[in-house]
């Protein structure tokens, strides 16, 4: 009789979705998982080494260094993710709550920049907060997946354009994401468009925001990031540079 792999039984238990599997040689059921994610860590430093070393490349052209150069970004803020993973720990109950002071137009820039990247689609950035900035108390990774949730919908299923626009109302933070597309309830896959939506709802409702959904004046779906605004950094709303703020503010993953 052919004896058990004990290795194949932990994949299996994986995929079968049963109860997490013991690490074979120590009886850690959390040994597994860690193991797994220092892997997937130093394949993404790989990944990022080799991505650095052909963004300063000589022999490659603007459009396609602008490319590598959004591609290195994806890839630390997945690195980002893997990190706070590893700072929570398995058991934790409760998503993550690391709310701090940020600069929700870059982020949003930023975002918006991987997606013209990654559509054919026309994407439009507008921002009209005080002297183009607009200040929130969250944790950035969670609105960077909030985001990116919105904005994947929009682009899928869009005809030809994506209109983002950052706002300061009234104590609020807006983003504000419309798309020309057949509007929500008339999308496909809607499945997989409500569940974006509901990973939104639960991000951003943790850091006492909310979601707002409705038709825009394109015809397609509009969807509203409601953030309690903060106050700007000492001296920053207006003058200075545009990159300033507290050490602590700084929130962009780094190899």
């Amino acid at each position: 009789m052919d004896t058990p792999d004990p290795l194949a039984a932990l994949f299996d238990g994986e995929r079968h979705g049963g109860a997490p599997v013991a690490d074979p040689e120590s009886g850690d059921p959390g040994l597994w998982r860690r193991r797994l994610r220092h892997d997937i860590r130093h394949e993404l430093g790989t990944i990022i080494m080799l991505a650095s070393a052909v963004a300063v490349a000589d022999d490659i052209g603007e459009t396609s260094r602008a490319r590598v150069e959004q591609l290195l970004g994806e890839t630390r803020w997945l690195d980002h993710l893997i990190r706070r993973l590893d700072e929570d720990g398995d058991a934790a109950a409760e998503p993550p709550r690391h709310p701090e002071r940020i600069r929700v137009d870059e982020l949003v820039a930023e975002v918006v920049t991987g997606a013209r990247l990654a559509t054919p689609h026309r994407v439009g950035l507008a921002v009209d907060g005080p002297a183009g900035r607009a200040w929130a108390h969250m944790d950035a990774v969670a609105l960077w997946r909030a985001l990116r949730n919105v904005l994947d919908n929009a682009c899928r299923v869009a005809e030809g354009r994506v209109d983002v626009r950052v706002a300061v109302e009234h104590g609020w933070v807006v983003i504000q994401v419309d798309d020309d597309g057949p509007g929500f309830g008339r999308r496909a896959p809607g499945g997989l468009a409500s569940l974006g939506l509901g990973i939104v709802h639960d991000l951003v409702s943790g850091y006492g925001g909310s979601l707002e959904i409705r038709t825009g004046e394109m015809g397609g779906a509009r969807v509203r990031l409601l953030l309690p605004a903060a106050p700007p950094p000492d001296g920053d709303p207006v003058a200075g540079d545009p990159g300033a703020g507290d050490p602590g503010d700084d929130w962009r993953p780094h190899p």
